[in-house]
This record gives C-alpha cells, sequence and structure tokens, in this order.
C-alpha cells in the first residue's frame, strides 16, 4: 500500500508558474500507474495528466497539452506535475493519484476509477 502526499499548490497570477509535487511512501512509485487529476466544486474529477509505471510513456487532457508535464523520480519516490502558462480556469483541487494492476508497464490509465490511492488534494488557484 502506498500513501501520497501532494505539496506546491497556491495561488498564481494568469500566466505563472507552479510545480505540484507528490510525495509517495510504504512502496515505490514504480509499482504503480500515476496520475494527476483536479477536481472543482460541484464537477467530477477529471485526468489531467497520467504516466505509465515504466515512466516512459504520459498523456495529457487536451487542455493542459504543451503547458503541463508529469515526471517522477524513482530515487525521491516522487511524482511532479510542473504548470506553465497557467490560466483561471486551470483553478481547482489536484490529486495525485496511483493505480495497480496487472496491466502492461507502458500502459497509461486515464480513468479515475482505475486508481487505488490517492492523495489529499492541494489547491490551485490561478487569478486573471
Amino acid at each position: 500500500q502506498v500513501q501520497l502526499v501532494e505539496s506546491g499548490g497556491g495561488l498564481v497570477q494568469a500566466g505563472g508558474s507552479l510545480r505540484l509535487s507528490c510525495a509517495a511512501s510504504g512502496r515505490a512509485i514504480s509499482s504503480y500507474a500515476m496520475g494527476w487529476f483536479r477536481q472543482t466544486p460541484g464537477k467530477e474529477r477529471v485526468f489531467v495528466a497520467v504516466i505509465s509505471r515504466s515512466g516512459g510513456n504520459t498523456h495529457y487532457a487536451d487542455s493542459v497539452k504543451g503547458r503541463f508535464t508529469i515526471s517522477s523520480d524513482s530515487a525521491k519516490n516522487t511524482l511532479y506535475l510542473q504548470m506553465n502558462s497557467l490560466k483561471p480556469e486551470d483553478s481547482a483541487i489536484y490529486y495525485c493519484a496511483a493505480a495497480y494492476g496487472d496491466w502492461n508497464r507502458d500502459i497509461v490509465i486515464v480513468m479515475a476509477h482505475e486508481y487505488n490511492y490517492w492523495g489529499q488534494g492541494t489547491q490551485v488557484t490561478v487569478s486573471s
């Protein structure tokens, strides 16, 4: 079982940048497909960026493609989300998640219900 703790959220002006971190403990993140999701009040949690267990494959929501970058550091057992050119519509609570299953190491998982473990979330607010 893995525990996930996000950090790095905050208030930033439009056009600015933030880097979210997700520190994992209990098990290596290389055992999991990992992802970042976000949620706004009254709406479902949606995927933002995901990365395969191997770290070799990534996938992004169209709304963030070219602006956000997901990465992982196995030595630090930490997942990151670099967010550039932020827009007010990026404002949300961002969650880190881990999915454990018997799938190919290069598979990326975009469906929230496939994820077994979630962090507590970190608030990102982008002012216009």
